[in-house]
C-alpha cells in the first residue's frame, strides 16, 4: 500500500499469517473489538488480539485493574518488565511502589489463555469495573483493556483530548526530535 504526504511516498508493508493481517513492526495490540463474558466470568479474547499475544508473548497473562474503571490484561512478560523493579534491592520498600504493588496484586492474578482462547476475569475485578455481558476490548500496543462499553463511551465523551494534550503527545514522538 502506498500513500503520499507532502510529496513524500510512504510504503506500508503487511504480511498475512494465520489469516490475520500484521505489520512488520511486530504484533502490536491495536484497535478495539467487542467481546462477551460468559456466565462464569470468562472472556474470549478477540481473535486478532489472541493471535498477536500468543505469537509475540505466549499464553501466560497477568490480569489486574490499575484504576477500577477497566481491567488490564498484560502478557506476563510485559508485566514482568513493568513491575520487575519490585525485585531489585530495597526499591520495593519505597512507599509509592509498595502501594502500587499492593493495589495491582490484591486482585491481580496470573492466567493462561485456555484452548478456546478464553481467560477468567475474577468476580471482584468484574464488579469493580462494572463489566456486563458485552464489553469493549481495547488494544494499547502491548496490553489490553476491558471496559464496560457504556462507561468507556461516557469517559471518552466527557474527557475529549484538548489541543494542549495533543501538543504534549506530539512532543513524546522520538521521530520529531531534532538532535
Amino acid at each position: 500500500m502506498e500513500f503520499s504526504l507532502d510529496n513524500t511516498v510512504y510504503i506500508t508493508i503487511f504480511y498475512i499469517k494465520n489469516g490475520t493481517e500484521r505489520d512488520k513492526m511486530g504484533n502490536l495490540l491495536i484497535g478495539s473489538a467487542t467481546a462477551k463474558l460468559d456466565k462464569s466470568g470468562r472472556i474470549k479474547i478477540p481473535e486478532k488480539f489472541r493471535i498477536a499475544i500468543e505469537e509475540e508473548y505466549g499464553k501466560d497473562l497477568f490480569i489486574t485493574s490499575l484504576t477500577d474503571e477497566a481491567i488490564q490484561i498484560y502478557p506476563l512478560s510485559v508485566w514482568h518488565k513493568l513491575s520487575g523493579i519490585s525485585n531489585v534491592g530495597l526499591l520495593q520498600f519505597k512507599p509509592d511502589l509498595r502501594k502500587f504493588l499492593l493495589r495491582v496484586n490484591r486482585t491481580g492474578t496470573q492466567y493462561q489463555i485456555d484452548p478456546k482462547g478464553r481467560v477468567l476475569i475474577s468476580q471482584s475485578l468484574r464488579e469493580k469495573a462494572n463489566l456486563e455481558e458485552e464489553v469493549t476490548v481495547i488494544g494499547l500496543n502491548n496490553h489490553l483493556e476491558v471496559w464496560n462499553t457504556n462507561l468507556l463511551n461516557d469517559v471518552l465523551e466527557q474527557n475529549p483530548l484538548t489541543d494542549e494534550e495533543f501538543e504534549r503527545i506530539s512532543e513524546l514522538s522520538p521521530e520529531d526530535k531534532v538532535e
